[in-house]
């Protein structure tokens, strides 16, 4: 469990998150709150890909004006 305050969680941590989000929301909810949540995941990770692209793009403009 010492792991889990200074680091990434392990097995036995996951398992316990996993348990009290099914206790918190219930077996009906959980499949709505993943959805959800790959949803924002996959929002996120679009957003940040844009930004890249764009920051990508303004430097090879200015490597052009040189």
């Amino acid at each position: 469990m010492f792991n889990f305050l200074f680091g990434l969680p392990g097995g036995p941590e996951l398992l316990l998150i996993a348990f009290v989000v099914l206790l918190l929301f219930g077996g009906k909810k959980l499949p709505e709150l993943m959805k959800g949540l790959g949803k924002g995941i996959r929002e996120f990770n679009n957003a940040k890909a844009n930004i890249e692209s764009e920051v990508r793009d303004s430097m090879k403009e200015i490597d052009k004006k040189d």
